[in-house]
């Protein structure tokens, strides 16, 4: 008996992949991350996909705690860093739904690739 678990459907990956891009706007990382390990060894649309999502959500994490940092320096001057990541999170994540939902590969930009 195999331990094999059977590919992915289409339609499967394309609610797997667009549900852990549109949810990382909501809870970050962790979305992306559970239904990447889940489903990456099915599918390689979901694995290449959800690899760049987790990826872009720790860039944003990193990305958050320098803008922590730069707000702390400059004594709130830079707390406007703070909308300009969060928009920038729901632009991406939007534009990752819409594009992986039609069954198209979404490449997150301004990502560091963490996990290759």
């Amino acid at each position: 008996m195999s331990n094999a678990q059977p590919k992915l459907s289409k339609v499967e990956e394309q609610n797997f992949t667009s549900l852990g891009n549109i949810l990382g706007i909501i809870i970050g990382f962790i979305s992306p991350l559970i239904f990447w390990l889940i489903y990456k060894d099915r599918s390689k649309f979901v694995d290449t996909n959800l690899k760049s999502a987790l990826n872009f959500q720790l860039t944003m994490i990193v990305a958050w705690i320098a803008a922590g940092i730069l707000s702390a320096v400059t004594l709130g001057i830079l707390t406007i860093l703070y909308l300009v990541i969060a928009v920038l999170i729901l632009i991406f994540c939007i534009m990752a739904f819409v594009k992986t939902r039609n069954g198209e590969d979404y490449k997150y930009p301004l990502s560091i690739p963490f996990i290759k």
